[in-house]
């Protein structure tokens, strides 16, 4: 059989809203005229704080803090720290690391050695002494204390034990329920007689205390706190709307002191620097720079022939001096050549040399 149609319409669609109180649409317009007119100012003095500490932070704070704080120790690490741990680091490898491995080698591991092997022989002489001596004492023993344990066990439960079980069911239990029946009698009439004041006190303190507690809670404390909740969530709301739109006019702000300082300052000087500056500095550099560095170079190139000219001078001075004074140089003495002269020499109609010839 088919499933039966529901015909309903389904509540998907959202409940709506309880309606606000007359308090709070009553306060809501001057709260929020009065939070407006306050925020506003604060807000553009914020704006104008953030956009001036970022400027200060990204063109001051962090380039000193860089200078002053961060080169400084990296250099330290990099020059000082680095070289100085490499140092140590050798040092304690040539002389700690090294002596102990020779240390552990050549001396701590035949001692180790020898220890194991004196320990291996003491116990194997232990185990024969537990073995063939304590083991058989040892048994001995034990039947020794078990016999005695068990005769004194004996004698504790016929002396001890029984006379003592006696004692306690025909004597201590028939005074030990006594005195719990009259136990239980006090604890009921101190039960009893603590109810019966808690009762009073119960009523009294409801009566006191607690009824116009909730009195006071109800009809006095709730309104009040509702009030002031409305109160509150009003400001608090108006200190949003008045951040935001305050935020809205210190961007608008902004904008226009941006605008007129472009207009201003800023094209102002672009077209100074574009219509007048630019071409008088062509001008400039053509009519003047330019001759001037040409002369410069002309002055320097007549300044280094004269320079050059008085060094040749010197030295033919000095060269003349010498020779007025020391007399010509001795001439230098011919070197005999190991190259064949005259007819011995290779031509090129032979074929034979000096080292081929007979």
């Amino acid at each position: 059989m088919d499933a039966p149609v529901n015909f309903e319409k389904s509540s998907s669609r959202p409940a709506p809203q309880s309606p606000e109180g007359c308090l709070a649409v009553a306060i809501r317009v001057p709260v929020r005229i009065v939070v407006l007119v306050l925020v506003v100012p604060v807000r553009l003095v914020w704006d104008a704080s953030v956009v001036g500490g970022r400027f200060l932070y990204r063109t001051v704070l962090r380039p000193l803090g860089r200078a002053v704080f961060v080169w400084p120790w990296v250099v330290l690490w990099r020059y000082v720290v680095v070289p100085v741990a490499k140092a140590v680091g050798w040092l304690a490898n040539v002389l700690v690391l090294v002596p102990l491995g020779w240390a552990y080698r050549y001396v701590l591991t035949p001692v180790g050695h020898a220890l194991a092997w004196t320990a291996q022989a003491v116990g194997a002489g232990l185990a024969w002494v537990y073995a063939r001596v304590l083991t058989p004492v040892g048994h001995a023993c034990a039947w020794i204390v078990g016999g005695a344990v068990a005769v004194v066990a004996w004698l504790g439960r016929y002396l001890l034990v029984v006379p003592a079980g006696w004692v306690y069911a025909w004597v201590l239990a028939p005074i030990g329920h006594g005195v719990a029946w009259c136990g239980r009698g006090l604890l009921w009439l101190v039960r009893a007689v603590g109810t019966g004041i808690g009762v009073v006190l119960y009523w009294a303190a409801r009566m006191l205390l607690v009824l116009p507690a909730i009195a006071l809670w109800r009809w006095v404390l709730t309104p009040v706190g509702r009030a002031l909740a409305v109160v509150g969530r009003e400001v608090w709301d108006a200190l949003g709307h008045a951040w935001r739109i305050a935020g809205h006019i210190s961007l608008a702000v902004g904008r226009l002191l941006g605008t007129l300082f472009r207009w201003i300052f800023v094209e102002p000087v672009s077209w100074a620097y574009r219509t007048v500056l630019t071409p008088v500095g062509h001008v400039v550099r053509d009519l003047v720079l330019r001759p001037a560095a040409e002369a410069a170079r002309g002055v320097g190139r007549v300044t280094r022939q004269v320079l050059a000219a008085a060094r040749e001078s010197a030295r033919q001075a000095r060269a003349d001096f010498r020779r007025m004074v020391f007399g010509e140089p001795r001439a230098p003495e011919p070197v005999e050549r190991r190259e064949p002269m005259g007819d011995e020499a290779r031509t090129l109609g032979r074929s034979t040399t000096v080292l081929t010839k007979d």
